[in-house]
């Protein structure tokens, strides 16, 4: 049986490479998004190319903007606050499906592990939207980036009870991830 060989994309937050072995790079970059209080930001974070191909500079009409991405707590780790966030886009090879499961550790049977991390998000109390994505266990830093420039700012997410069930949830406990394929 011939044909091309499956595979599926995904983006390893905080990272410069993909760590998996059966995964190839697509290209490294840089974490971006909308600026945390502006109320009209995406709510997708993207993962930018250090060599972009851009249009022409333009000074009217109405807008939208990408800012970098910061990690803005300690839970991330030592001497990570404020630092800009690479991205690694992957391609996990011979895999059809791949998503992300808040607040577990490992993989449910049957599935790979891609990576795992801690779920992120922007702060529950910033005006722009913004979405849940997996952070890597070990964060990595882009060189330049070591000053407060806010833009998609990232904290951990933590578990509030009420209409989430405690137990099995705890108040303030902070979430893990997991990226996962089959």
């Amino acid at each position: 049986m011939g044909g091309c060989p499956t595979g599926s994309v995904y983006i390893q937050w905080g990272r410069k490479l993909c760590t998996r072995n059966g995964t190839e790079l697509v290209y490294s970059g840089i974490g971006g998004g909308g600026f945390l209080t502006n109320r009209g930001r995406s709510a997708t974070p993207v993962c930018v190319p250090h060599d972009p191909d851009l249009g022409p500079v333009s000074s009217t009409g109405g807008f939208s903007t990408i800012y970098g991405m910061e990690y803005n707590d300690a839970v991330f780790g030592n001497n990570l606050y404020d630092k800009d966030v690479p991205c690694a886009v992957c391609r996990a090879i011979h895999v059809t499906s791949v998503f992300m499961v808040p607040g577990k550790l490992s993989c449910y049977k049957g599935w790979n592990l891609e990576y795992k991390g801690l779920l992120a998000s922007g702060n529950r109390v910033d005006n722009g939207a913004s979405t849940y994505i997996c952070i890597d266990d070990t964060p990595e830093v882009l060189e330049a980036g070591v000053q407060n420039d806010n833009g998609y700012i990232l904290f951990p997410v933590k578990a509030y009870c009420g209409s989430l069930k405690c137990p099995p949830y705890v108040q303030n406990s902070i979430f893990n991830c997991v990226v996962c394929s089959k």
